[in-house]
């Protein structure tokens, strides 16, 4: 790394120049989540679908914070280890004070996909050696930590993390550990500790951060409430002057900008976002398998939406995958003949007889499942590539981390800028294109556990009540 490029002055009434947080997302609605975070707090913000070249850099030299989209939740180790190192060189090249791995909010992950662990190793080789800390409590998003413990919230429930009804069988990546520190323990020999409520309570932090740093440890730091979201963020921020690498949720987003407000460097009051307009047509593509958006998709249905069911067995054959496209695009110009929205979805629930269905295909064919899910995620990019121009959509929702990224990465989309907020870590993002045809493309990339029941109804038409 280069020397710094930013002025380091104590925050009273504004922000240093230069870049202060850079961020690879390990999949693409956690990115425009963590996105949506800082640029409702009026920093100018932008993520790139893809690591971006000089040029596309040089576009946007005066943005604060700059962020890469990608795939990591899905991949293996291997696949880390040769694609994370560039994209970590690329924005530590950008001198930002914090370089982040932004991973989910609920940190489902494992040794053999989409390794937090494996990451962290590779992302700290590119930042000068220090503590590595880690939010992941995110309070507005019903995410909480208590003693390095995650919590999440489920129909107003909270649950710890591997007792979640969603989480704790999630179809690839399932949550058996909630203390943070023993799930990251499986993935990486890195020093792991954390700073805890009691640390907090008991002024302990100062002597626990100088010992992380010490050891290079992998630090999580606790957060339930307003006043420690800002401490972290304090924390963070105070102890980066050189930079520093943090894997977390957009948790650390709220942490910071809860921090700068609190010193002046933000304002208290967000910038004001205009409300989207009623969309002509909308399409809604689903590969999630969350309860959250199975609501979702009954909602929509019930407010006079058009399902179209996706054979996923033959999305996820080589031999029939193009044809089963094929069809679901002549099925969607029928229902646009009818109806202003349509939703074309995989499966609602891992109960759903079509995850059964896939599971039974996969095995037949000897394929990994995460294989054959990727498949259907490949599927869906190729009916959005197909129907945006056929269609002339505005406007897209694309539902379930790993689809979001198949689909964006089908698309001729090089960056996306928050447009309108929708539901909190799902917002209308406008699309940077480098494809003329897609002009004027919004997306709107929903996580599985985030988005109220009528987010799709609402995509359409703001004012729609059923």
């Amino acid at each position: 790394m280069t020397d710094r490029q930013m002025t380091d002055k104590p925050m009273t009434d504004k922000l240093p120049s230069g870049v202060l947080l850079a961020f690879y997302g390990d999949d693409f609605t956690g990115s425009t989540d963590a996105m949506e975070v800082t640029a409702l707090a009026g920093l100018r913000t932008v993520l790139f679908t893809r690591n971006p070249d000089a040029a596309e850099l040089a576009a946007f030299a005066d943005y604060q914070v700059i962020g890469i989209a990608g795939t990591a939740r899905s991949r293996g180790p291997e696949w880390m280890e040769t694609h994370l190192p560039d994209i970590f060189e690329a924005l530590a090249s950008l001198n930002p004070r914090v370089l982040q791995y932004k991973v989910c909010s609920t940190f489902d992950s494992a040794p053999d996909v989409g390794s937090v662990g494996k990451a962290t190793e590779l992302g700290a080789r590119t930042v000068p050696p220090g503590w590595i800390p880690a939010v992941v409590g995110a309070p507005q998003l019903g995410r909480w930590q208590a003693f390095g413990n995650l919590f999440a919230t489920a129909a107003g429930v909270n649950h710890r993390i591997d007792r979640h009804p969603t989480m704790s069988r999630h179809p690839v990546t399932p949550m058996h550990e909630a203390d943070l520190r023993l799930h990251m323990a499986q993935q990486t020999d890195m020093e792991i500790a954390g700073i805890d409520l009691g640390d907090m309570a008991r002024g302990l932090t100062t002597a626990k951060i100088a010992q992380a740093q010490a050891s290079h440890a992998i630090t999580f730091i606790d957060v339930v409430d307003p006043v420690s979201q800002a401490a972290a963020g304090r924390m963070i921020w105070e102890n980066s002057e050189n930079t520093v690498f943090s894997p977390g949720s957009s948790g650390l987003q709220y942490a910071l900008v809860a921090h700068w407000r609190s010193q002046g460097a933000v304002e208290a009051t967000p910038p004001a976002f205009p409300i989207h307009a009623r969309a002509d047509r909308l399409l809604v593509l689903s590969g999630s398998c969350s309860p959250v958006t199975a609501d979702q998709i009954a909602h929509a249905e019930a407010a006079g939406f058009a399902l179209i069911r996706l054979d996923v067995c033959k999305a996820a054959s080589p031999e029939e995958a193009q044809a089963e496209v094929a069809l679901v695009l002549t099925k969607i110009a029928a229902a646009f003949d009818r109806y202003q929205a349509v939703l074309v979805f995989a499966a609602r629930t891992v109960d759903d007889p079509a995850y059964a269905a896939l599971t039974d295909f996969a095995a037949r064919r000897a394929m990994p499942m995460h294989q054959a899910q990727s498949a259907i995620g490949d599927a869906l990019g190729a009916i959005a590539l197909a129907a945006v121009p056929r269609f002339d959509l505005k406007r897209l929702v694309v539902a379930g981390g790993d689809t979001s990224g198949r689909v964006l990465e089908a698309l001729p989309v090089t960056a996306l800028e928050l447009k309108h907020p929708l539901a909190p870590g799902a917002p209308i993002c406008h699309c940077h294109v480098s494809d003329p045809i897609f002009e004027g493309l919004e997306v709107v990339l929903k996580g599985g556990q985030l988005g109220a029941p009528d987010v799709f109804v609402r995509a359409l038409d703001p004012g729609k009540e059923i």
